[in-house]
């Protein structure tokens, strides 16, 4: 099984989380800024960033935008925030409605509390790279 891990991180939380992710799910993490769109199919594809202003970044909406079901499998979401999950919930309905699917469970991270979760966000991405839920 093929995962990837992207992500948008304009303040480095997010960054790190992601690359936490990538190590339990046995990959690298990419910046979207590096790769504005997925070069290679995954069967699982973790994507996330944080909102800035309570607003989801652009250049993630236009990444989960052009997404299209032949490329992934699943996409599981992942975001830092100082209190907003906004971000995976708009995500999650772009996604949606764009036939792909997107696992149940998500992660997040308090924003000041980034280095208290980074053993959970490796836990996170083995479990959901295992196939630990349904989408």
């Amino acid at each position: 099984m093929r995962c990837c891990v992207r992500y948008f991180s304009k303040l480095g939380n997010t960054k790190q989380i992601a690359e936490a992710i990538a190590e339990g799910a046995g990959t690298d993490a990419v910046s979207i800024a590096e790769e504005p769109s997925l070069a290679q199919p995954c069967d699982v594809l973790f994507l996330g960033g944080a909102p800035y202003a309570n607003i989801m970044a652009p250049e993630l909406r236009a990444y989960a935008e052009a997404l299209t079901p032949e490329q992934v499998g699943t996409v599981v979401l992942f975001t830092t925030s100082n209190w907003s999950r906004r971000t995976v919930y708009a995500l999650r309905k772009i996604l949606r409605e764009r036939s792909i699917p997107v696992a149940d469970s998500h992660f997040y991270a308090h924003m000041l509390h980034i280095g208290g979760r980074l053993d959970a966000a490796r836990a996170f991405g083995r479990r959901m790279a295992a196939g630990g839920d349904g989408a």
